[in-house]
């Protein structure tokens, strides 16, 4: 499969998704949402692969959804079609019947965020940025992000975490459980891909197994989410907090939100 904004390559029974816009490090506009999407489920098709490594081109992993492209007049973001690419994006993560391992370093921000955490393994550098910060626009989590932080870490941590978009480094995302792991700055994708190697030498196909009945039994929960997420966020790009915060964003000052 070839894509304008990630890659897929395959190696026996292990696959590299690897985020490719790196001069925007990473920043998802509607494209880079879709083709994600797309590869997740092209990926549920090759019955040969049983794990999954997710990582990022240039200095970041994912700095989240692509905000100057919120604001082009030229080519606004269709809310609705977005919202449906990035549902299927965190079903098809979730319903994977392989192992997937995050590698993460620099900013994994936003929907970002959100991605790695749909991931079983999360591997991250002790100076990444982790960050679940909708709320600096005025925005809520998408991309299963409030699924997927209750699972993580359940829901008063959640809450408190999407209230505050607070910025994590690797030691502290680790010791909140948000991920698994913690490696010295350039080290994430090496030690992803050590875990790989372990993962590819055990007893794959009952793992995968495991994975598929703790994971099928929380499918529906997963689209209520995912459907709740979609008309909220809908709803949250009418806003004027969220017009405030895009705008702050572009003219890097301070937001004034009104609650409104």
């Amino acid at each position: 499969m070839t894509y304008e904004t990630v890659s897929v390559e395959k190696n026996g029974r292990l696959a590299t998704l690897t985020l490719n816009r790196p001069q925007s490090m990473n920043a998802m506009n509607a494209l880079m949402m879709k083709e994600i999407a797309e590869a997740l489920e092209w990926l549920h098709e090759e019955k040969d692969v049983q794990v999954l490594l997710i990582k990022g081109e240039g200095r970041a992993f994912s700095a989240g959804g692509d905000i100057k492209a919120m604001l082009d007049p030229e080519s606004p973001m269709d809310i609705d079609t977005v919202m449906g690419d990035v549902s299927r994006l965190a079903k098809a993560l979730y319903t994977l019947p392989m192992v997937t391992i995050a590698s993460v370093h620099g900013a994994a921000a936003g929907l970002g965020l959100s991605l790695v955490l749909g991931c079983d393994v999360v591997i991250a550098e002790e100076n990444s940025k982790l960050a679940m910060n909708f709320i600096g626009i005025g925005l809520i989590p998408d991309g299963a992000g409030h699924f997927f932080l209750k699972e993580r870490v359940g829901i008063p941590k959640a809450k408190q975490l999407i209230w505050s978009g607070k910025v994590l480094n690797g030691h502290e995302a680790l010791s909140l459980g948000l991920i698994d792991e913690v490696t010295a700055e350039g080290r994430a994708y090496e030690q992803a891909e050590l875990s790989a190697a372990k993962f590819l030498s055990a007893p794959l196909k009952a793992m995968i197994a495991s994975k598929q009945i703790l994971h099928t039994q929380h499918v529906h929960e997963l689209e209520r989410v995912l459907a709740l997420e979609s008309s909220s966020q809908s709803a949250m790009r009418r806003t004027k907090d969220h017009l405030e915060g895009i705008q702050a964003f572009v003219e890097k000052r301070k937001p004034s939100f009104k609650g409104v």
